[in-house]
């Protein structure tokens, strides 16, 4: 498995397992790769629940599947990069909020271990501002990221402010937080093509546990799949 630069211009799905545990994220994990999804991402809830044994797992459990580690970075970067790419990771997240110095570290360890940096804006309020700093300190992908509390608050999407955070940098976007599965397909489109299922697929009110059936959740990942990945959404 190799990953380009440019394969994370590519329409891509991602299916977020932000469960606290192994066994509940296995069979969710299983059926996202037989649904056609590219890419697992090991969710802040599993790694505190199972740390970096999640991602070693499921290194073994797929070998050529890219993992994303959401690991929320605001200290020590370059230890929890290095942590991370040896269990088996190909992305680490850093966080905008985080001090600069972070950030560079954290995409200083990726660059030694051969792995990507998605740099994160939640929490910062200038959101162009911070997704411009973090591709100068060298991220590979900015997240465009509404969080859980702040949506339970105010509402909104990430949608309301994506188109300013396209305009701001020229490396790949992510839009993650409150989308529902209808909005999925349209984010390429609209400059983020790397697409994350999770919340409205996976979790279950407030709770982080598996939202649906197995065949529900089969059924949702192939048509996000399918609508994300037509040659009139890249």
């Amino acid at each position: 498995m190799t990953l380009t630069r440019e394969d994370l211009r590519k329409p891509t799905v991602q299916v977020s397992l932000d469960l606290e545990t192994i066994k509940d994220a296995d069979p969710i994990a299983q059926i996202a790769i037989e649904s056609g999804v590219d890419w697992l991402e090991v969710g802040t809830p599993l790694l505190l629940g199972e740390g970096l044994h999640a991602v070693s797992h499921f290194r073994k459990r797929f070998p050529d599947v890219p993992i994303v580690a959401d690991l929320k970075t605001m200290d020590g970067g370059y230890l929890e990069t290095e942590m991370m790419a040896k269990a088996g990771a190909n992305f680490v997240v850093v966080m905008a909020a985080g001090h600069p110095a972070t950030v560079r570290a954290t995409v200083r360890a990726a660059r030694h271990y051969g792995i990507f940096v998605m740099g994160d804006i939640l929490g910062r309020r200038d959101r162009a501002t911070a997704a411009r700093e973090l591709e100068n300190a060298g991220v590979d992908v900015v997240i465009a990221h509404l969080g859980f509390d702040e949506r339970g608050e105010n509402g909104g999407s990430p949608v309301d402010f994506l188109q300013e955070i396209v305009d701001a940098v020229d490396c790949p976007v992510q839009a993650v937080g409150g989308l529902s599965v209808r909005d999925l397909p349209k984010l390429p489109a609209l400059g983020a093509p790397l697409v994350v299922v999770g919340a409205p697929l996976v979790i279950d009110g407030h709770s982080f546990s598996p939202a649906s059936e197995s065949v529900e959740i089969r059924n949702v990942l192939r048509e996000v799949v399918s609508l994300v990945k037509r040659p009139h959404s890249a």
